[in-house]
């Protein structure tokens, strides 16, 4: 009897661990799944369409934001202020910009979440020493009062673990879309890039290397937590919450991943580029 407790509980052992790999190897390969969705969504051919569209208006705005720099250039000469090197420069800052603004945001999100499947892939792949089997009893005893397990306890992890991994689920099925709206946005700047004005195109750069950080920390760290919950079962839930922080402490060092700002600031660009064009309008007239 005592062979076969042995022999049984060596081969449960084995089972969870196996088990709780495959679960965590899952979650992981279907957060990169839906990462890849969002890399995807751009090459479906009506995306690519409307990325054209907004490419090609970019370029309008370009166009249009030489000709009104041109003449603010000199106005600005007959003042003793104008700068023709400026100009050229603020000209060349412009053509860089209108030229890689529906390519770049795309590349850099597929590099990211390409980053996130590898070390991913990497933390699941890690061998512990003692068996998940194992480690799940050190994590009963964690939820053990005077013996007995505590049902609200381990419900409370359950929920926090569904929390985390639901938050983080909706947050990358939504961030392609965000992704194009970012896109689509940005043509709005291309009005006043080759005008001098980029505080508003680099606080839109900040946010599309916002959405690419968020890509890629999020799974990651939300992938750690869950190989961690065995060993340390706080701890691996603590990361695993820290995860659905990620965006918000992005937003503290300028990385806001939120569209309000940038939709609000580029309305307002798009205003000067209609109120400054009715000016030269004019002035030519």
């Amino acid at each position: 009897m005592f062979i076969f407790d042995f022999v049984a509980e060596t081969i449960m052992d084995q089972i969870i661990d196996w088990m709780y790999g495959k679960i965590v190897s899952f979650l992981n390969d279907f957060f990169v799944m839906m990462n890849n969705m969002g890399v995807e969504l751009f090459e479906l051919p009506w995306v690519s369409s409307v990325t054209t569209f907004f490419s090609y208006f970019g370029w309008a705005l370009f166009g249009v934001g030489l000709v009104v720099g041109a003449f603010e250039c000199a106005i600005e000469y007959q003042g003793g202020r104008g700068s023709i090197k400026d100009t050229a420069i603020n000209y060349i800052k412009g053509f860089m910009a209108v030229s890689l603004f529906t390519v770049v945001p795309v590349n850099l999100y597929s590099l990211c979440v390409s980053l996130q499947g590898t070390f991913g892939a990497e933390l699941t792949g890690i061998s512990h020493a003692d068996s998940i089997g194992q480690t799940a009893q050190q994590t009963l005893m964690t939820v053990t009062i005077s013996g007995a397990a505590n049902p609200l306890l381990m419900l409370f992890c359950v929920v926090m673990m569904g929390y985390a991994v639901i938050k983080v689920f909706f947050a990358n099925l939504k961030r392609g879309g965000i992704l194009l709206i970012q896109i689509a946005v940005g043509s709005l700047y291309m009005f006043s890039v080759p005008r001098g004005y980029i505080d508003g195109f680099i606080q839109w750069c900040k946010q599309v290397i916002g959405i690419c950080l968020t890509a890629f920390l999020q799974s990651t760290i939300l992938t750690a937590g869950l190989m961690l919950f065995p060993e340390h079962t706080l701890l691996g839930l603590g990361l695993m919450l820290s995860s659905t922080e990620v965006p918000r402490i992005a937003g503290q060092f300028g990385l806001d991943t939120s569209t309000k700002t940038n939709l609000m600031s580029s309305v307002y660009a798009a205003q000067s580029a209609i109120n400054m064009t009715k000016t030269v309008v004019k002035a030519v007239v």
